[in-house]
C-alpha cells in the first residue's frame, strides 16, 4: 500500500509544473519567451533602427513613444495594436521606441506560444521591473482558438493584467482575423452576431490602434536619403533617385522595407559596412 502511494506521489510530482525562477532582469533589457522548453531567453543585442530614421509615420511614432514613456514612469498606458501595410515599419517602431525610451524590458512572444502566456504573467507579476510584451505579425486563421489566450494578456482574467505589463502587437489585419472568417461567422451558427462580436471585440481590447499605410515616392526616397546620410554614403541625388525608383519598380511595391533592401544593396556596392 505504501509503495502504491509513493508511486502516485511521484507521478503527481512529474505532472506538476516546476515553478519558474525569474531570470536576472539586470542582465539585459530584452528577452524571448519560449514555451518548449518554457522560459525566458536573454537577447543581448536587439536588431533595431534609429527612431529618427523612421519617416512617414510621425503620428504613430509620437503616439506610441508617449504611451511607452508614460508606462516606463509608472503611469497608466494602453495596449497597442499596430496594423496595416506590410513593410511600413510596424515592428521596427516598437523596437525603436523601446530603445529610445528605456527603462522597460522588452519580451517578444511568438504567436504559437500565446497559450503559455499565463505562466509568463505569473512570473512577471511580482517583479519590480516594467515589461513590454511584443508579438509581431499577429493574426488568427480558421479554427484557431489561440486568440482566446490573448485575452489573458489584454484583460488578465480574474486577477487582471499585471500593472507592470503592457502588450504591443503588429498585424496586417485590423481585426486580427481574415475578413471571410468574420463573414462566415455572420452567416452561420445559432447566434452568428455573438460569434462575430467575440472575434471583432478582440482588437477592441487594444486601447491604441495605430494604422500604417503605403508610402509615397517622396517618403520612400527620403527614407533612403536618411540611411545614406547616417552611413556617409556618397552618391548624387540624380543617381540615387534613378536607382531607387528602378529598384522599387522591379519589386512592384514601395515601402520602408523596400527602401532598406535597396540601401543594403547600395551599401554593399559602395563597400560600406554597418
Amino acid at each position: 500500500m505504501d509503495d502504491t502511494l509513493e508511486r502516485i506521489a511521484d507521478a503527481l510530482d512529474r505532472l506538476s509544473p516546476i515553478p519558474l525562477d525569474p531570470p536576472n532582469f539586470d542582465q539585459c533589457d530584452a528577452f524571448l519567451w519560449q514555451a518548449n522548453p518554457i522560459g525566458l531567453v536573454p537577447v543581448s543585442n536587439v536588431s533595431c533602427v534609429d527612431i529618427n530614421l523612421l519617416l512617414g509615420i510621425n503620428n504613430s511614432r509620437d503616439t506610441l513613444r508617449a504611451n511607452t514613456e508614460q508606462f516606463s514612469k509608472g503611469f497608466p498606458a494602453n495596449n497597442a495594436l499596430l496594423w496595416g501595410a506590410r513593410g511600413m515599419g510596424k515592428s521596427s517602431l516598437v523596437k525603436a521606441v523601446h530603445q529610445d525610451v528605456g527603462g522597460v524590458i522588452l519580451i517578444e512572444i511568438q504567436r504559437e506560444d500565446l497559450s503559455s502566456v499565463g505562466e509568463l504573467l505569473n512570473l512577471l507579476r511580482s517583479s519590480s521591473r516594467r515589461f513590454l510584451l511584443f508579438c509581431d505579425d499577429l493574426s488568427f486563421d480558421h479554427d484557431d482558438t489561440t486568440y482566446k489566450s490573448l485575452k489573458a494578456i489584454l484583460d488578465g482574467g480574474i486577477e487582471g493584467r499585471p500593472e507592470n505589463v503592457l502588450f504591443y502587437a503588429t498585424s496586417n489585419r485590423r481585426h486580427l482575423m481574415p475578413r471571410d472568417m468574420i463573414e462566415n461567422e455572420s452567416q452561420s451558427g445559432v447566434n452568428p452576431a455573438e460569434a462575430v462580436e467575440e472575434k471583432v471585440s478582440l482588437s477592441d481590447r487594444f486601447g491604441l490602434w495605430l494604422g500604417f499605410h503605403g508610402c509615397s515616392q517622396d517618403i520612400y526616397l527620403a527614407i533612403i536619403k536618411g540611411y545614406c546620410k547616417k552611413y556617409s554614403i556618397k552618391i548624387t541625388n540624380d543617381e540615387l533617385y534613378a536607382e531607387a525608383i528602378e529598384w522599387q519598380a522591379t519589386r512592384g511595391s514601395r515601402s520602408g522595407r523596400v527602401a532598406w533592401q535597396f540601401f543594403v544593396d547600395l551599401a554593399g556596392r559602395k563597400n560600406i559596412r554597418f
